[in-house]
């Protein structure tokens, strides 16, 4: 296991009506926030009324942002800056998903910044000061609720890309799994595959001594495996609701990460398919993660698919390994089948002609794809190729 500090400086409410938390947590904190939605959810259900009326409680006024949409655009950061500076806003709520909370962290490291706030996707430009933001989740899937990083598209661009900085961390997150009942069962599956993928990126991943990461991240799978179909199915099961959320939060608030080499290939990849065709995060990766991984299946990297099969799908040890890690492989398939999502890019619309493009770009973004097998650009487009 190699060297690590671990640290989460954020604060989880968890639970049903712990939105009133946040007047706590904002009191003394802030005089003017900047509340950040999506696309109009929030106000239909009722979730932005709840949070409104804890601001006013605590005598806090606000200015809004709305219309956040998936795949977050720059062009909304730019508007959230501008808006905070204007306004003379000191503190961030976002509102909403993993789109709405990177939009709300990359406008949090923007209104410091005197320079363009792209610079930090694009140039390696350290985050050196940031507004402070809070969270209010209302979809579990990216964890970015209790995370340092963001991404964010340039459109003009077909550019999807990331920053992370401790400064973005949200200081506080409200979690209640009720504000996920309204979610629908397609986007509370693309959820589940992603909040998945992220555990697949650290548990392939390098050493293969981190054991008790991967015993915990064996866990999370598990959750999601018992409860994303009934989720799905049944969307306000309390149980089920509450526990894809802490997944959520878990798989990526670097709990499962520490002491490895993450691989997050297969996001490199669905980061260039979504940059040019906007298709849910979620989805792309349910596609691509089940060819990625019959890709790099070698006898280099037998052993742990053959770990991943036993301990997480319970296939049977007296079976041969190499036919323990192709069931393993067709199993996670078959789930991800099995909440409705597509198993093929051609199902969501995205054109084959294409794929040179997205490997070279992922190869120019990314020096290295991959740690757990490093990808080149031929194998890039056959993975691709794989899940047209």
């Amino acid at each position: 296991m190699q060297n690590f500090v671990f640290n989460i400086p954020t604060r989880v409410h968890f639970g049903k009506g712990e939105v009133r938390a946040l007047e706590e947590e904002l009191e003394g904190r802030t005089k003017k926030v900047l509340i950040v939605t999506g696309q109009g959810s929030v106000k239909k259900y009722g979730i932005f009324d709840n949070v409104v009326e804890t601001l006013k409680k605590a005598g806090i006024s606000y200015v809004e942002l709305s219309g956040i949409k998936p795949n977050p655009r720059l062009k909304s950061v730019y508007k959230g800056i501008e808006i905070c500076r204007k306004e003379s806003v000191d503190f961030i709520l976002a509102v909403g998903g993993g789109s709405v909370i990177d939009t709300s962290k990359a406008i949090a490291a923007g209104t410091r910044y005197e320079g363009d706030v792209w610079d930090f996707f694009v140039k390696n430009i350290p985050c050196a000061a940031a507004l402070p933001l809070g969270s209010v989740l209302t979809l579990a899937a990216t964890g970015s609720e209790m995370n340092s990083y963001a991404v964010i598209t340039k459109e003009d661009e077909e550019r999807k890309l990331a920053f992370g900085s401790p400064f973005v961390k949200p200081v506080f997150s409200i979690l209640d799994p009720e504000y996920t009942y309204t979610v629908n069962k397609y986007h509370t599956a693309a959820g589940v595959a992603d909040i998945m993928a992220h555990v697949f990126e650290e548990y392939f991943s390098q050493p293969s001594s981190a054991y008790v990461q991967d015993r915990m991240a064996e866990a999370l799978l598990r959750v999601c495996i018992r409860y994303g179909p009934r989720a799905c199915e049944k969307p306000r099961d309390y149980e089920a609701r509450a526990n894809i959320m802490w997944a959520s939060s878990l798989a990526l608030n670097g709990l499962l990460g520490e002491g490895k080499s993450g691989d997050w290939a297969c996001h490199s990849i669905e980061h260039e398919i979504s940059a040019i065709y906007d298709i849910s995060h979620g989805v792309g990766l349910a596609i691509i993660v089940p060819n990625w991984m019959k890709h790099v299946l070698s006898s280099e990297t037998l052993e742990k698919f053959v770990e991943y099969g036993i301990n997480t799908w319970g296939i049977e040890k007296k079976k041969k390994d190499i036919d323990i890690a192709n069931a393993s492989i067709e199993k996670t398939r078959e789930f991800f089948n099995s909440l409705g999502l597509p198993s093929k890019l051609s199902k969501v619309n995205v054109a084959a002609d294409r794929f040179k493009d997205m490997a070279r770009a992922a190869i120019k973004t990314h020096p290295q794809v991959g740690s757990f097998k490093k990808l080149s650009e031929k194998d890039i487009i056959q993975i691709l190729t794989e899940s047209f």
